[in-house]
This record gives C-alpha cells, sequence and structure tokens, in this order.
C-alpha cells in the first residue's frame, strides 16, 4: 500500500430511502460534516463520503404503495436525500447511490467472490423471523413477549427459504480482539460495551441473499441467477466501492481504512460485527473507529408518522437558516447521547447563543473598530490574551478528537464569555476618548479573540464563521498578519 499520511477518510451511514428525511438524518450528516471540516483545518486531505441503500423489500413495498415504479420512486426520494445534505451545506466529496451500477456494484461483486473464494460463503435452506422494517433476519431475543419487533412495532414474518450464508461465526474472536485492543475503537464507551456483551455471546452466521422470486431489486449474487443479494454484502460494501475498492484504485490505496463511521446506535452491531467480519475475511484493514449517535425525540416523544411529529429537517433548513439549524443539532444535542428537539429550544438556543452571542459581540468589535480605528493593525495580542486563547483551544482540540462536538462548542462559548467580560470590565467604548494608546491594544486582543472564535466555528456554522472572519478583514486561508475591523449587518436574526 503506499502511505498518504496526511489523508483522512470519514463515512456517514447511507440512509434508506424508502421515505423523505427527518431530522435525525439532518444530525448525522452535519456531525460528520463538522468533523470533516475540522480535520481540513488541520490540513487533512479530506475524503467525505455520504449517500443513500436503494435496495431491499421494503423499497419496493413503499414503491407499490405509492403507485410508482421502483427506480422512478428510488430517484425521486433520493434526490430529496441530497438537498438535505446540500442544505445543511453539507461538504462531502462523494455521494453514494446503491443502484448506480457503474460507480457501486462492481465493488460488491469483488468483495463478494472474495469471501466465496475464501470459504466464508455458503448456502443452505433456512427458515428464520424475517423483520421488513429491520431488513433483517432476527431472533426472539430481538422481540418483546408478545413476538412483536418493538422498534418498528411489527410481527415479523416466518420465512423459509434457501440463502447464502456468510460465516460471521468463524470472526467473533478476531473482532474481539480488534474492538478490545482498540485497533477498532467504538465510542462512547458504552456502546463498546455493548458490543463485546455481544460478541460474548458468540456471533451466528448471517444470510447474505434472498430468492430473486422475492426480491428482484438488488444485485443479482454472481453466477448465481435465483439469488439477489441481501443488505450487508451491498450496503456496507459503500464505505470501500465510493473509493474504488473494484480497480484497488489510487484513491481506495490514499484514503482506507476509514478514520471513522459515523452511524446510529441502531446499526452499531452490524457495523461493528458483520461489516468487521466481512473485511477480515477479505483480509482489507479494518476501520479506525466508529461513533454511534443516539436518536432525536420531538418535544421528548419518539418521532412516528402516525403521531405527525416527524421534523422536516428541508423546511426547518428554509424557515431559519441553514446556519441555525446546524449549530442547534451540535450544539444542544449530545455527540453521543439520545437528543430531543423542540422549535422553543432551537429558537431559545439560537437567541441566547447566535444573537445575543456570537453575533452581538462580532458586532461589538466590529462597530468600536470601524467607528475608532481607521485602517489595519498588527495581528500583536498580548500575553494574555494568547494564553487564553490557547487554553479554550487545546480544549475544543482535545474534543472535537474525542468526537464531542457540542463539548467543543461549549468551550468556544467560554472563549466568547471572556471577551465579553473584557469589554464590560474595561469599559472598552469609552477608552477611545480616555487612553487612545490603551484602546488600541485592548482592539488589537479582542479582534484577534474574535478572529480565534471564527477560526474555532469554522466547522460548526461555516458561513456565519467566514463572515465573522470577514469582518477582521482576514480570510480563512492563511494566518493574517494584520485585521482590518469592518461592521455589517447583524449576523444572526433574533427567532422567530
Amino acid at each position: 500500500m503506499r502511505s498518504f499520511p496526511s489523508s483522512y477518510y470519514i463515512t456517514t451511514a447511507i440512509d434508506y430511502v424508502n421515505g423523505k428525511p427527518h431530522i435525525g438524518h439532518a444530525l448525522e450528516k452535519v456531525q460528520a460534516d463538522a468533523l470533516a471540516r475540522y480535520q481540513r483545518l488541520l490540513g487533512k486531505d479530506v475524503f467525505f463520503a455520504t449517500g443513500v441503500d436503494e435496495h431491499g423489500a421494503k423499497i419496493v413495498r413503499a414503491a407499490e404503495q405509492a403507485g410508482s415504479a421502483v427506480q422512478e420512486f428510488v430517484d425521486s426520494n433520493t434526490s430529496v436525500f441530497r438537498a438535505m445534505a446540500d442544505m445543511l451545506n453539507v461538504s462531502y466529496s462523494a455521494f453514494v447511490r446503491t443502484s448506480d451500477k457503474k460507480a457501486h456494484w462492481g465493488s460488491v461483486v469483488k468483495l463478494w467472490n472474495v469471501l466465496l473464494e475464501n470459504g466464508d460463503m455458503y448456502k443452505k435452506q433456512y427458515q428464520g423471523l424475517y423483520c421488513v422494517g429491520h431488513e433483517a433476519f432476527v431472533t426472539s431475543k430481538d422481540l418483546n413477549s408478545n413476538g412483536v419487533c418493538e422498534l418498528h412495532n411489527a410481527k415479523p414474518d416466518v420465512v423459509e427459504e434457501e440463502n447464502y450464508f456468510f460465516r460471521l461465526s468463524s470472526y467473533t474472536d478476531a473482532i474481539q480482539q480488534a474492538i478490545e485492543s482498540n485497533e477498532l475503537m467504538i465510542y462512547p464507551t458504552e456502546r463498546k460495551n455493548e458490543v463485546l456483551s455481544l460478541l460474548s455471546q458468540g456471533l451466528e452466521d448471517v444470510s447474505f441473499s434472498r430468492p430473486r422470486k422475492d426480491l428482484q431489486w438488488g444485485i443479482p449474487v454472481p453466477d448465481d441467477d435465483t439469488q439477489t443479494m441481501y443488505v450487508w454484502a451491498d450496503a456496507l460494501t459503500n464505505y470501500i466501492s465510493v473509493l474504488g475498492y473494484e480497480h484497488n484504485s489510487d484513491q481506495f490505496q490514499q484514503y482506507w481504512p476509514a478514520d471513522v463511521h459515523i452511524i446510529g446506535k441502531d446499526i452499531l452491531r452490524f457495523h461493528s460485527a458483520i461489516w468487521i467480519g466481512m473485511l477480515l475475511s477479505a483480509n482489507i484493514p479494518l476501520p479506525k473507529c466508529i461513533v454511534a449517535h443516539g436518536f432525536v425525540s420531538v418535544d421528548g416523544v419518539k418521532m412516528s408518522k402516525s403521531l405527525g411529529n416527524v421534523v422536516d429537517p428541508l423546511a426547518l433548513v428554509e424557515k431559519y437558516g441553514a446556519d441555525p439549524v446546524r449549530y442547534f443539532l451540535l450544539a444542544e444535542i449530545s455527540s453521543t447521547q439520545d437528543g430531543d428537539f423542540s422549535y422553543e429550544k432551537l429558537e431559545t438556543r439560537c437567541n441566547a447563543d447566535l444573537a445575543f452571542g456570537f453575533g452581538n459581540f462580532t458586532s461589538r468589535i466590529s462597530s468600536l473598530g470601524e467607528q475608532h480605528y481607521k485602517g489595519a493593525f498588527d495581528n500583536m495580542p498580548t500575553k494574555q490574551c494568547r494564553t487564553v486563547v490557547a487554553e479554550h483551544t487545546q480544549i475544543y482540540h482535545r474534543s472535537m478528537e474525542q468526537f464531542s462536538i457540542n463539548e467543543a462548542i461549549a468551550s468556544v462559548r467560554s472563549l466568547m464569555r471572556w471577551g465579553d467580560k473584557r469589554i464590560n470590565d474595561i469599559r472598552l467604548w469609552e477608552l477611545p476618548t480616555q487612553d487612545r494608546e490603551r484602546f488600541q491594544k485592548e482592539m488589537i486582543d479582542m479582534t484577534y479573540l474574535l478572529y480565534s472564535i471564527a477560526w474555532l466555528l469554522l466547522p460548526i456554522i461555516p458561513d456565519s464563521a467566514e463572515e465573522m472572519m470577514r469582518r477582521c478583514g482576514v480570510s480563512v486561508e492563511s494566518e493574517p498578519q494584520s485585521f482590518t475591523l469592518q461592521k455589517g449587518e447583524p449576523l444572526f436574526q433574533h427567532l422567530p
């Protein structure tokens, strides 16, 4: 393998397009985007993959219910998922579609054949409980006492069929060792412990195909026209198909293994067990880290179509703008725990932190500078100011490296509050007429502080942070030698 030490590869899960996106999908995308933008700030060559999973029985059923051809159905829903990412300013490098025969299917077929050649695929008659909601076979342990899948509020179907199976059971010990040694890190710790508990019970072999007579929408199993590849062989392979695994491309050599997979906690076991087993079988290096985020409720209640409380992220961005929505999701909701959304919480958080916080801080400094200090001044902050910025920046970096984006944002708010307190303590607005020399020195500190805050916010609210830099008379591309303050319209509007 060639060496590309400055590369960084981050992925989201690919979203299932049997319906439209909700706010949980938006949360995952902006979390991954914040981490991707952060790594770019550090000078890394970042590849950021996201996309959609378009195959499976649930897709076919949804298309039939909508009275649409399957391809037209997935094309329509996929366009909405892509629009969501674009409206949220998600800086993806590639958008995966599992129906893309040119970009995706070849790698899936290649990996299937490798697993088969390595003796880890076999065909057998099977009877089991199939949950359409999960797109997976489940066991009685996955159901409640009434035999119902609580996540999808439905009983699974009893299915008897001949399928190909992957020998996942053969890799239980190797997967456990990879996780315990942190060759594969899992965040947060409680999710890692959940996976290790699952592994301690031993893994079972997993179905990798369905009869083609029952599922024609999907990738055909090579050399067996009676079978269609199942979700694991198809969807999970997206993480390497998007890099050109089929042809062992330079891009694959450069970016794989993934530095981090960002996924929801509900699909953690598939990524930490099935996906890792597939890679071990194919002798492909393992991803370095899997981060599992939580669920988003609405006003304390689980989102549900039947309750009518599903929040449309596109409508949310249209109403409030991309940066306020991004900020709420990243600052209000823990990066690895469940969170709650309400319009009141969003407006309260954005008013406090954006309009009256970062926005007001920017206006105070830029207005004073434009009014009382014409021209540029050197970027020469005092030792005290540099020390305060360095201390908060260190906390920020540590939090981002530990995937605690909300805690990183908290450190930036703390830095802003220090600056606000400094302005009030010295009554900065009175200094132009009382002590011109001190005013200039304090303004250098405050402008350096504003620039530093803007730099730290670039991964979080990129458009607004760039405008904060512009108010300092600098750009994102290089370390400033001097500042020229200029005021402008309020950065953030009071909501609603």
